[in-house]
């Protein structure tokens, strides 16, 4: 398939580079990544360690940037202003930290909606932060090169999933051609593109992003009331995009040299309801694995709660009740459609994508070390 944006992207060139930083590689300097979702806006601040990244500072606001664009196609005021206050508590802590290297993107409400070049504007009025809006299949490529540590020696065939709030992107890749142990700085090396392949490198079968997250799916539903129908609902819809992605078409199978990574709040949610946390601890969601029954059994007890019930459920939390059944829907639909007994959990994404990338290019984190979070 011919990688192509969603319908109505609106990807523009990214603002010019800041003033060079004179420090020399290595000696500390400080990186900024910030994602600007349909839903969220989420920045990390990090150093290089070593083989790693240290974070220093971070700050995640629920802004539902998104929200009404499915029916006006529009970014609303009161959503641009919710998005600026947060982009201005960003720069700030961009500022006292002293940060010179950054790159700060927009991502599917932005590309979709037809005042997107408005706002940009605007946040550059507001804020002074060169963000930019970035292409699906960038989009894509940064979410799988954050979750490379995650790989398998003995995978085979790779399906990196990110579910976001506006779209979801999936990247089929085929690491048959590579050695087992070099798999993972395999899919590190994907810095600078997907290439068609060759000899010792990942091969990206195909990847799509689909026009659908948390957020777009559940506004499509609004009006079903009845909980288990619009479930199923947003399964069907769902499974109904993938029609033009390769490995749906030729109906590859899973077996035990397949690898299902899912990166996204809806996979860290359920994830944190399998282990029964009461408090969110990212050291032992990120890298778990998930058995298809484990995962089914969480989703069953989510429609078992309703809706009242997911909203005083302390697992799920306040910010993300309404948007858990939508992205639990994709979720159980590619386990549906690539039966497979496990998921690789990944509290990681596009964020991660962005530190490792820059600091790869600026030669302060080897591109074949393994990169994690320190």
């Amino acid at each position: 398939m011919t990688p192509r944006r969603p319908a109505g992207a609106d990807a523009i060139p990214a603002p010019k580079a800041l003033p060079a930083d004179t420090r020399k590689p290595g000696d500390g300097a400080l990186y900024a990544a910030l994602d600007l979702g349909t839903n969220s806006c989420r920045m990390l601040i990090a150093r290089p360690s070593g083989g790693q990244f240290q974070v220093i500072d971070s700050f995640s606001k629920p802004v539902q940037l998104g929200l009404g664009l499915e029916a006006s196609g529009r970014l609303s005021r009161q959503s641009m202003s919710r998005t600026v206050h947060a982009l201005q508590v960003c720069r700030r802590k961009i500022e006292q930290h002293g940060v010179r290297r950054m790159r700060l993107v927009a991502t599917e409400a932005c590309r979709r909606a037809r005042n997107s070049r408005d706002f940009m504007r605007m946040i550059r009025r507001e804020t002074g932060l060169p963000v930019e809006i970035i292409a699906a299949e960038e989009e894509a490529r940064l979410a799988v090169i954050s979750c490379a540590p995650l790989v398998n020696t003995q995978t085979e065939q790779l399906l990196v999933v990110d579910i976001g709030g506006g779209s979801t992107e999936l990247v089929w890749i085929d690491l048959r051609g590579v050695e087992p142990a070099l798999r993972s700085r395999a899919i590190m090396r994907l810095t600078d593109g997907f290439p068609d392949g060759a000899a010792g490198n990942a091969r990206v079968v195909d990847w799509i992003s689909v026009p659908l997250g948390v957020a777009t799916l559940r506004d499509q539903f609004a009006d079903v009331s009845d909980d288990p129908a619009r479930f199923a609902l947003m399964s069907w819809q769902f499974e109904q995009m993938l029609e033009d992605f390769a490995p749906y078409i030729t109906g590859v199978r899973a077996d035990d040299a397949f690898q299902i990574i899912g990166t996204s709040g809806t996979v860290t949610t359920v994830a944190a309801s399998h282990l029964g946390l009461k408090r969110y601890d990212r050291t032992k969601v990120d890298g778990l694995s998930m058995t298809s029954v484990e995962i089914d059994r969480v989703i069953h007890n989510y429609l078992a709660l309703g809706p009242e019930g997911r909203r005083a459920d302390p697992r799920i939390g306040r910010e993300r009740h309404a948007l858990i059944m939508s992205g639990a829907a994709i979720l159980q639909t590619l386990m549906r459609v690539w039966p497979t007994s496990r998921l690789s959990v990944a509290d990681r994404g596009l964020r991660e994508g962005l530190l490792y990338s820059q600091m790869v290019r600026d030669g302060v984190l080897a591109s074949d070390g393994l990169m994690g979070v320190a």
